[in-house]
């Protein structure tokens, strides 16, 4: 169901968490994936009701790692990462970023909590259907593959919500022993730590919000527009600088040449597969487009390659930006669990669409087009909804230190999403890198910030300056890279 899963992503304690638990924890190794270095931890399981408000009512297991700290006395509050997706897994994604992290595990262990439905927490996960590659969107496709997708699953899908996944991890909590968590989210896992704070602000000691979406926006609607938004920044950079300019004139036109002539007519190439080089035919059309260049324009290296994939796709060689979007079909595919990510979208932002603001006008004019909000309209229609807290999508009103980052590049949470998230934070700092994508923990000296604040819990005190030398990729003007 590869067209499917990723057009999709375009988010009082309980009875049985107020008993505590007990958690073993024995040697392991985790990893990012295959090929990817094994690091030491501590492992276990973690049994928790499916539906905490019914403990009778079934079991699933939560996958639980704790990466000891370096210093031989840590400090007793661990730092949490929280991933985003929604459907990536804790343990994953720190293992791919382990060492933006080495600052803190100086002095605080690491506590990894797969999210329930996620990595090997009861992965909420459904086969792809290779069918719906070859065909063109359509409401009744999604819903049939949706309904598949529903039947295969391994448990109710409504018990996978952000409501209540935040009683796990205090449960994990009360059951280590931990006073309190630092908590670090990415993403939709921002959407998490502001939860678990606002439901256990006495179990919450730091928190930084990285890329951050707030409480009272709905992921959806937006998504397309602002993604345009961040093309339109980025193109224009590129006019901007004369070696860009010079390499690539009119880059603007080029971009908006492509999505014309795909929209009209897809093209057919013949692609290397990613896992075997082997030749594929291809029908790279306006929605393969858009995907690879919404993915490629996360991140602030793979941003400087955008120019001269579309200007290759302007020239008519698609192949390089296909392939793109081939590796990108294979690393979500792999990480994300898309049970779980509908369950969240959902549950938590499709019914909180307000179609008499939505702009329209705007989703058809962008690159992205209307495809995501109407097959995330489509999924949803269908798919069971599950159970939010009263003031879920209220804005998290707290004394906490909070630490907030943006990139004003991002084409999905700008930073006046953390503006938005912010309104009632009383002791809070707001960073936004210049030219940065969605993520800002392994920026410049950012990983050396974040530790200092999980150190000191005082946002005021943070040395920020060294931000304004953080390093912005130079555009590759060819397939050697940027000019020397």
């Amino acid at each position: 169901m590869i067209r499917y899963s990723v057009i999709s992503l375009f988010l009082l304690l309980g009875a049985s968490a107020a008993c505590a638990q007990s958690l073993a924890l024995e040697e392991c190794r985790i990893s990012a994936g295959p090929g990817f270095p094994g690091i030491k931890a501590r492992c276990g399981t973690m049994p928790r009701p499916l539906d905490p408000e019914n403990p009778d009512n079934g079991t699933i297991e939560l996958r639980v790692a704790v990466v000891p700290a370096l210093n031989l006395t840590p400090e007793p509050d661990p730092l949490v990462p929280l991933a985003g997706g929604p459907g990536q897994g804790a343990v994953q994604f720190y293992a791919a970023h382990f060492d933006a992290f080495e600052g803190v595990r100086r002095s605080r262990d690491i506590l990894l909590v797969d999210q329930r439905g996620t990595g090997e927490s009861s992965r909420m996960d459904c086969p792809a259907d290779d069918e719906l590659i070859d065909e063109e969107f359509s409401v009744e496709l999604t819903v049939e593959a949706t309904l598949a997708c529903l039947e295969q699953l391994p448990h109710d899908p409504r018990f996978f919500t952000t409501s209540v996944a935040v009683k796990d991890l205090e449960a994990v909590r009360v059951a280590l022993g931990y006073p309190s968590l630092n908590l670090y989210g990415v993403s939709y896992g921002t959407r998490v730590a502001q939860h678990f704070a606002r439901r256990y602000p006495e179990s919450t000691r730091t928190i930084v919000l990285d890329g951050v979406v707030p409480p009272q926006i709905a992921l959806g609607p937006e998504i397309a527009t602002e993604g345009q938004t961040a093309v339109d920044r980025l193109l224009q950079r590129c006019a901007d600088d004369v070696d860009c300019a010079a390499r690539f004139p009119n880059i603007a036109q080029t971009f908006a040449a492509v999505v014309a002539a795909l929209k009209e007519s897809p093209a057919t190439i013949q692609v290397p597969d990613p896992s075997t080089s082997r030749p594929e035919e291809l029908s790279f059309g306006v929605g393969e487009f858009a995907i690879a260049v919404r993915l490629l324009a996360y991140s602030a290296n793979s941003i400087a390659l955008l120019p001269l994939l579309i200007s290759e796709a302007g020239d008519g060689n698609y192949v390089p930006m296909a392939a793109q979007f081939q590796m990108t079909v294979i690393t979500l595919s792999d990480m994300l669990s898309l049970g779980m990510h509908n369950a969240v979208m959902c549950a938590e932002d499709a019914p909180f669409f307000d179609k008499a603001t939505i702009d329209y006008d705007g989703l058809a004019a962008s690159y992205m087009g209307t495809t995501q909000l109407d097959a995330l309209e489509a999924i949803c229609s269908v798919w069971p909804r599950g159970p939010l807290d009263a003031e879920f999508k209220v804005p998290l009103a707290t004394d906490l230190p909070v630490l907030l980052l943006s990139g004003d590049a991002d084409p999905i949470t700008p930073p006046r999403y953390a503006e938005m998230a912010a309104v009632d934070f009383t002791n809070a700092l707001h960073l936004i890198g210049e030219h940065q994508g969605h993520g800002q923990l392994a920026v410049g000296c950012m990983p050396r910030i974040v530790t200092q604040f999980i150190e000191t819990a005082s946002p005021e005190d943070l040395e920020t300056e060294c931000l304004r030398r953080s390093f912005i990729m130079p555009f590759f003007l060819d397939f050697s890279g940027p000019k020397p």
